[in-house]
């Protein structure tokens, strides 16, 4: 069975500010990405891994700077990650911050992937793998999450912390000496993506007040779970207007008539789960515009058509909807 990875959009880091500071254009690179300029103003909406992975690769060809995955999450820095980085941060003590972000990944950040722990010879190797079986940039998604690993190490060992050794696999980097300076560690290849460190640091208490903030975004789907991952793609796709069944297949790589008969062998269509990505958006946006911009947002050229739309959804109308919203 064919498994879905997917990552929240924050996980790429400032992309859109570093294209555009460096003269590039982050319109063209979401363009070519196939990707919904709006999600630079909703970063914990889900994409497919595969897709940012592909992003971070347009955007690095786009202002020809083979280091961009490094700076992207050494700029933004582990705290930058939302839910997750406030779940890793509660923990008292460095392995304590390292076993929660290993056991949390894959149900609060990013599905398809693995952190492992190891303790031997009184060093501490903490691996990164993508589980998704992706080529396409998938070494750019290791230089990413070491941004994020090496910074997390340092809020608690100190900024000026230097690793033992950071092995990557692959090929050698021509932007080696760009990626070390942003990392400010040596990089070494290596089987697997892994930052090597004395094991005494894990006893290294946390050095701020942990605290928890509300409005912990939701758990990401299983990345065997077709239907919950269709789900999510086409709320995604709503940040562009209606669903669309074309660029949803595209992006599972699977032909429209085999998605919708492996939709119905799990009792589930695209044109229902379509009808209840709408109505989800349709309620949140009438909460906070008018009728006629929500129109405009899910793609409808005349507020009427969605009001009847959005009649047959609910058996009321948006202006109806919207007054008994304040009753119940």
């Amino acid at each position: 069975m064919r498994s879905y990875g997917l990552t929240r959009a924050r996980s790429m880091g400032p992309v859109a500010e570093i294209v555009e500071r460096s003269g590039g254009s982050i319109a063209r690179v979401f363009r070519r990405a196939e990707l919904p300029l709006r999600l630079i103003e909703e970063p914990d909406r889900l994409i497919l891994l595969k897709n940012q992975l592909n992003l971070v690769e347009c955007a690095a060809r786009e202002i020809g700077d083979d280091a961009l995955a490094a700076r992207l999450s050494t700029e933004a820095g582990f705290a930058s990650l939302g839910s997750y980085s406030r779940r890793v941060e509660t923990m008292p003590c460095l392995d304590g911050a390292i076993v929660c972000a290993s056991a949390t990944i894959g149900s609060m950040l990013q599905s398809s992937t693995r952190f492992t722990l190891r303790v031997a010879g009184g060093y501490a190797k903490w691996t990164y793998c993508v589980t998704d079986r992706v080529e396409v940039g998938r070494q750019k998604n290791e230089m990413l999450a070491f941004g994020y690993m090496l910074d997390l190490i340092r809020s608690f060992a100190g900024p000026g912390w230097t690793p033992s050794r950071v092995e990557l696999p692959g090929p050698p980097l021509a932007a080696g000496a760009a990626i070390e300076q942003a990392f400010r560690c040596d990089l070494s290849r290596g089987e697997a993506a892994t930052i090597i460190f004395p094991a005494q640091l894990l006893e290294i208490p946390n050095p701020r007040a942990p605290r928890i903030e509300a409005g912990d975004a939701d758990e990401l789907p299983d990345p065997d779970d077709l239907v919950a991952c269709v789900a999510r793609l086409i709320s995604l796709c709503l940040l562009d207007g209606r669903p669309n069944m074309a660029w949803l297949s595209r992006r599972l790589q699977i032909s429209r008539r085999s998605l919708q008969r492996q939709l119905a062998a799990r009792g589930a269509s695209f044109e229902g789960l379509s009808r209840r990505a709408m109505l989800d958006r349709s309620s949140d946006l009438l909460t906070r515009a008018s009728v006629t911009a929500a129109a405009l947002d899910l793609g409808y050229s005349d507020p009427a058509h969605f009001s009847r739309a959005f009649r047959r959804w609910t058996g009321e109308s948006p202006r109806e909807w919207r007054r008994a919203q304040a009753y119940r």
